[in-house]
């Protein structure tokens, strides 16, 4: 699993939020910054969607009057393998507590292991001998299935 390194902040949803509230009550950009105690060219870029310092991010929330951890976004995981894409979206489910989750996950990551096939992993053949095979006739046989499994392994490798 990989941590991805996102914008922690959901600019476009503070500038909405902006936007919807100024003309929600029928205010001009002068007024709407004058409220909420920046510089109007301050609130005009974030309402843009560009990012305002921590300060001016304050004085906007408190203007709003939502808390301060409104606009702020999870980090954004992306995920290796099946079973932990799996697990992500178990422990998402609000169906679920996070015990049955883990468990479902668990369970799920067992049954992944225990079936999947390894890449490069040898593949077994059992051929029922016929009568009408002569040995010599089983031998090339053989003989021709390791030369084809020695090509794709070699194949593979490169």
């Amino acid at each position: 699993m990989a941590i991805v390194a996102d914008d922690p902040l959901d600019i476009e949803a503070l500038a909405r939020a902006l936007r919807k509230r100024r003309r929600g009550e029928g205010l001009g950009l002068r007024e709407a910054a004058r409220q909420a105690e920046v510089p109007p060219t301050t609130f005009s870029r974030v309402e843009e969607g560009r990012l305002p310092d921590l300060a001016t991010y304050r004085r906007l929330v408190s203007w709003l009057g939502v808390s301060s951890d409104a606009f702020m976004q999870s980090r954004r995981v992306r995920l290796d393998s099946t079973p932990e894409i799996i697990a992500e979206h178990l422990r998402t489910d609000q169906n679920l507590s996070p015990a049955a989750a883990t468990r479902i996950a668990d369970l799920v990551a067992e049954l992944y292991n225990a079936l999947v096939t390894p890449v490069g992993a040898p593949v077994a053949m059992h051929l029922r001998a016929a009568k009408t095979f002569e040995p010599s006739a089983m031998e090339l046989l053989g003989s021709l299935l390791d030369d084809m499994q020695r090509a794709l392994v070699a194949q593979s490798e490169d």
